[in-house]
């Protein structure tokens, strides 16, 4: 009995195996089909096309560009902090890390003190966050050439508005 089965078993295993391929034939069928659509299509498409109107290009020099810095378009995002370690927050902040340990906040604070950042650990309650400042501001234009600045070192550089 079990020999009927194995030999059932690996007949309609070999069947399956077989059974799925596709031909060449079939590939052929396509590609000839496909050859005479695109022969056919040229022949129909025998309409006189006209050309599109395209309005003469001026030339500008480069010396009449403007470039135009736009830090009202740079993204903030607003929490409310506490501060855990350092001098005192202002309105604008350039944060360089988030923890979730405040030892390691403060193990990066050190490493930004060392560099010469006036750097501040804050913490968010609502997300349970230490966020470690690299510095901050009272307007926005300075938070915003300093994160540039510091983004050489932290790429991953933002800034927050403290709520309170």
């Amino acid at each position: 009995m079990k020999k009927y089965t194995v030999l059932c078993a690996g007949l309609c295993l070999a069947f399956a195996m077989t059974s799925c391929k596709t031909s060449e034939s079939a590939y052929k069928k396509a590609y000839e089909k496909a050859k005479q659509y695109d022969t056919a299509q040229p022949a129909a498409q025998t309409t006189v096309e006209t050309a599109p109107v395209v309005a003469p290009v001026q030339a500008k020099p480069a010396t009449d560009t403007q470039v135009v810095d736009n830090l009202d378009n740079v993204s903030v995002r607003q929490e409310s902090v506490s501060l855990v370690s350092g001098s005192g927050l202002k309105a604008f902040s350039v944060v360089v890390g988030s923890f979730g340990v405040r030892a390691n906040a403060e193990g990066l604070m050190q490493r930004l003190k060392n560099a010469g950042y006036d750097a501040q650990v804050v913490k968010n309650e609502e997300k349970n966050m230490f966020r470690v400042v690299a510095s901050t501001f009272a307007d926005k234009a300075s938070a915003v050439s300093s994160r540039d600045q510091i983004r050489a070192s932290y790429p991953d550089a933002w800034l927050l508005y403290n709520a309170r």
